[in-house]
């Protein structure tokens, strides 16, 4: 009983207490983190279909079919194209509208929670309502454009337009979540230095470059990089505007993911496995390096 009551008199301190608080927060990052990231590792080394039927372990056999699989690197230039265009529009977006909404008057206010809204509201969602709105036949933007004199745009439907669309849409539903982490970061910049620049005659562009940007510049890399994060991951809008086409020109690596591993015959769940281990380190890589190209910026500027 002594003892018992020791070791419980122990994690009253308060350096122990705290991993009962961070407990199950850590058991959920074990069970829908850890363990499916070492089961993918696992199933990736085995010849296994989307029913859990194993034909057998057959080691690193589909990682060297990955680099000759056509399909597979047009859906990796698919991803790279929509992350290199729309984290850039994001985040220029963001970038423009915090420092518009950033003063507290109640008219800015409350367009940050205008502009906060789509970014809380489901992809799905957002995905079938363009769907309806850019339809070529019922959609309301196409008949606009028709009035106008133009051309009745297919958008999620013509090859040329439909990852722009993606982009676009992802861009104004995301944008929201950013703006918000950078009127954070604009709020908390000193005011008197804003006050010195203005003595020394410097213009409002001046001020943004030489004071605003510098200082925003820990809340600027984190949204990059979490916002690159997402686009290499890209899956929920696709999945609902275009499944992927039209010709496979919106298919991104998430969405080949899925085809190959349950909607294409014969449900090669070890090779889906074994992409989605190729995307979790192209990932950690891309993440890893932006971190370290941002760290040296913020180290410049200090």
């Amino acid at each position: 009983m002594r003892s018992i009551r020791h070791w419980l008199n122990g994690w009253n301190r308060p350096e122990k207490a705290a991993y009962l608080f961070i407990a199950p927060a850590l058991a959920v990052l074990l069970l829908f983190t850890v363990v499916p990231l070492i089961a993918t590792l696992v199933i990736s080394t085995l010849d296994m279909d989307v029913f859990l039927q194993v034909k057998g372990f057959i080691g690193l056999d589909h990682f060297e079919r990955l680099f000759q699989d056509d399909r597979l690197i047009e859906s990796a230039k698919h991803t790279l194209y929509f992350a290199g265009i729309e984290v850039p529009l994001q985040i220029i977006l963001a970038l423009l509208t915090a420092v518009y909404v950033s003063r507290n008057t109640r008219y800015r206010k409350f367009l940050r929670s205008v502009y906060f809204v789509p970014s809380i509201c489901s992809f799905t969602a957002i995905g079938i309502v363009a769907s309806f709105l850019l339809d070529p036949q019922t959609g309301v933007y196409p008949s606009y454009l028709e009035n106008l004199g133009l051309p009745r745009l297919e958008f999620f439907r013509d090859p040329s337009w439909a990852m722009p669309s993606v982009i676009a849409l992802t861009a104004w539903r995301s944008f929201g979540y950013s703006m918000i982490i950078l009127v954070a970061g604009i709020q908390s910049i000193p005011e008197s230095y804003y006050e010195a620049a203005q003595l020394d005659g410097a213009g409002k562009a001046k001020q943004f470059f030489a004071i605003t940007i510098p200082m925003l510049m820990p809340s600027l890399s984190f949204c990059v990089i979490t916002t690159t994060i997402a686009a290499m991951q890209v899956f929920d809008q696709i999945f609902v505007t275009t499944q992927g086409g039209p010709l496979n020109k919106t298919e991104t690596i998430v969405g080949y993911i899925y085809n190959t591993g349950f909607k294409m015959a014969p449900y090669d769940l070890g090779y889906a496995s074994a992409i989605s281990v190729l995307l979790f380190v192209a990932i950690m890589a891309i993440t890893l390096l932006m971190n370290r190209y941002f760290l040296r910026r913020e180290a410049d500027l200090a």
